[in-house]
């Protein structure tokens, strides 16, 4: 008989928590052997009992290992033979692809069945990808729009300075201000990086920086280069 497969989860909602570890021993020979709530208790949890595949949700706010790309880089580089399923209620295009870049074969959308978790540790599990329903419609729409292609989405330096500028709290005016360029050039910056991400709203924005570390750009994860204790 084979040895059941131990799983982690980690959520920083108890409701989503207990759903994925419900989902999860639907399947048989899996065994949820840890729960986390955010990156402190996370990191901790994979130093001493390791396991076989990490379910994560991608925001996780609270830990001193940061949460988004910040975390799941981290672990790529502290773990890096652990597969990792990411959950997440983020549908933007770039970040999935980045998250691709780091490593992570697998993510599953939050507004999908809860079932699709347990395929999704089959498959890593196998060193297959998976994608949930929903994070696949966004990829394929991406690269129908793409034409194909599988370019990633890079925003210039430029559009990547307002950015972060703007998710700190700047208005534009103070923003253009700072930067020394008109009112004007900073506004079409700003919406050139948002239809680049294919981000409608502000508040997309605000998820999309946060994912990926530009609301924490001067404190690097501990064990990373230029952290200080």
């Amino acid at each position: 008989m084979l040895d059941p497969l131990k799983v982690v989860v980690a959520d920083d909602h108890p409701v989503i928590l207990f759903g994925a570890e419900h989902a999860l021993l639907k399947f048989p020979g899996m065994e949820v052997v840890g729960r986390a709530r955010q990156s402190t208790e996370l990191v901790k949890m994979l130093q001493t009992a390791p396991c076989d595949v990490l379910v994560t949700d991608l925001a996780m706010p609270g830990g001193q290992y940061g949460d988004g790309l910040q975390l799941i880089g981290y672990l790529r580089r502290n773990f890096p033979h652990l597969p990792i399923v990411v959950l997440t209620m983020l549908e933007n295009a770039a970040l999935l692809k980045r998250l691709r870049e780091l490593g992570v074969t697998s993510v599953v959308h939050k507004s999908d069945d809860l079932s699709h978790i347990g395929l999704a540790v089959q498959h890593v599990s196998r060193n297959l990808e998976y994608m949930s329903p929903s994070v696949k419609a966004v990829l394929d729409a991406l690269r129908m729009n793409s034409g194909g292609k599988s370019d990633d989405v890079m925003l210039s330096k430029r559009e990547l300075e307002v950015v972060r500028l703007f998710v700190s709290g700047m208005t534009i005016k103070e923003i253009s201000e700072q930067l020394n360029r008109s009112i004007k050039t900073i506004s079409t910056q700003k919406n050139a990086a948002m239809r680049k991400l294919g981000i409608d709203r502000d508040s997309e924005l605000f998820q999309y920086a946060q994912s990926n570390g530009l609301l924490n750009l001067s404190s690097p994860a501990p064990g990373d280069p230029g952290h200080k204790a």
